[in-house]
């Protein structure tokens, strides 16, 4: 089942995709949060609504405002090495997690304005995971029952800070590229919808690809994370309660762009697809 958020006469529904992909079966008001909280997703294969044809909506990011936004740094080997530091050995270290705010979000199809904070914008493909399920301290072993679903998603980033001071090397990069680097809007790109769980056979195993202008520069798979999805909803859940709606970002593989020094300019279109969980198509333009 895929589920989506989209706008319609001016107002924000939800629903899922019809079996042959070229409408949707309306099942209320709001983006898909509304679903989540109340844990209806598996009801919603079921459901009945009014049917419209993907023509009369315009569809946005499945998750509008989420509670929050995780994700997580260093977390494929060759990402690590491409960056020029060694790889963590998941027995002996712990997963680097940080926040995105909500703001970030962007529709699958919207165009990402460049911040006008950095001239460094780059791309990270990677799996998102939904949860489906308010838990706090769940153990690996029951992580998985927590997943609503899984998205395709960006973690856009800026590499660069562009400000006035003569900043030392400890906030010119690592501080920025982890935190501030990765809060401007528009910098999680999600969707264009959902898969239920139940369709996803084994999120470990799905392909990850992002193209700019056509020329590939990321092609991985969710087989070389080094944290895995259980271990990081349990590790992320002993600290903090995760909620239905919640959006967590795994990682990203080698190919991006602070690699080469080659960034996101005006003009450029991303596409990113995780699996067969959806494509998005992502247009750049200048700030302003």
């Amino acid at each position: 089942m895929r589920l989506l958020s989209y706008l319609r006469d001016g107002h924000r529904h939800h629903g899922r995709l019809t079996d042959d992909g070229t409408g949707v079966v309306e099942l209320g008001r709001g983006d898909l949060v509304e679903l989540l909280e109340t844990e209806q997703v598996a009801a919603a294969a079921g459901a009945d609504g009014p049917a419209f044809g993907l023509g009369e909506i315009t569809i946005g990011a499945p998750l509008v405002r989420p509670g929050k936004i995780l994700a997580v740094a260093a977390n494929y080997a060759s990402h690590v090495k491409e960056s020029g530091g060694t790889p963590l050995v998941a027995e002996r270290a712990l997963p680097r997690l940080f926040l995105k705010p909500r703001t970030a979000i962007l529709g699958p199809y919207d165009t990402l304005e460049l911040p006008t904070v950095s001239e460094q914008t780059d791309w990270e493909v990677e799996l998102g995971v939904v949860i489906g399920t308010r838990c706090r301290n769940v153990s690996e072993g029951d992580a998985l029952s927590v997943i609503a679903g899984y998205v395709t998603s960006n973690d856009i980033s800026a590499r660069s800070l562009t400000t006035d001071k003569d900043l030392d090397e400890e906030h010119r990069r690592p501080f920025f590229d982890w935190l501030m680097g990765k809060w401007p809007d528009g910098f999680a790109p999600l969707g264009p919808w959902f898969v239920s769980a139940d369709e996803v056979d084994d999120p470990h195993d799905l392909e990850l690809h992002l193209a700019v202008n056509g020329e590939v520069r990321q092609h991985g798979s969710t087989s070389e994370l080094i944290f895995g999805i259980a271990e990081l909803i349990s590790f992320a859940s002993s600290f903090m309660t995760l909620e239905p709606g919640d959006v967590l970002q795994t990682g990203t593989p080698s190919g991006v762009g602070a690699t080469t020094g080659t960034f996101l300019a005006p003009g450029d279109l991303m596409l990113a697809r995780v699996g067969d969980l959806g494509e998005q198509r992502t247009p750049v333009r200048a700030a302003g």
